[in-house]
């Protein structure tokens, strides 16, 4: 029997965290469609994780694909923290220099970046998100933070 490894592996993540949050939900009233309770919605995401899973899981069974890599430690690295630097960075540093540093950090995830790119692609980053965010949508955020020496 040929299988997918890589998809079934992925398809057997999404139906356990889809049943390990199914059956979570059941503790909670659930309501009707109409009147949800607290438990209604958790379920319900909980279903599509599922169902996404074996629509990933099943036609795996059926092809060979390519064999699992490596794990890409460099991108992980690198995108991973790049949030968690703006969540912890966002207060203190202000909207912009937060934004330009969690893109600067995520850009060195691939190994063809440079210097000067990565730098002009955290400004057009940094200037699209606050144009997007700040403006468009209205959002209070302080363009520049307290630790700059803005109040």
């Amino acid at each position: 029997m040929v299988i997918d490894r890589a998809n079934a592996l992925c398809g057997a993540i999404f139906i356990a965290f889809g049943a390990y949050f199914g059956l979570n939900s059941l503790g909670m009233e659930l309501g009707t469609p109409f009147r949800m309770g607290p438990g209604f919605f958790p379920l319900f995401l909980a279903a599509i994780l599922i169902v996404l899973g074996l629509a990933i899981a099943i036609p795996a069974i059926r092809v060979e694909g390519e064999p699992i890599g490596s794990l890409p430690l460099r991108g992980m690295v690198f995108i991973l923290p790049s949030p968690v630097l703006f969540a912890l960075t966002l207060k203190g540093l202000g909207f912009v220099p937060s934004i330009f540093l969690a893109t600067l950090l995520a850009s060195f995830a691939s190994t063809k970046m440079r210097i000067p790119t990565a730098l002009i692609l955290a400004a057009l980053m940094t200037a699209f998100t606050t144009a997007v965010f700040v403006y468009g949508l209205g959002l209070p955020f302080r363009l520049f933070g307290p630790w700059l020496g803005q109040r």
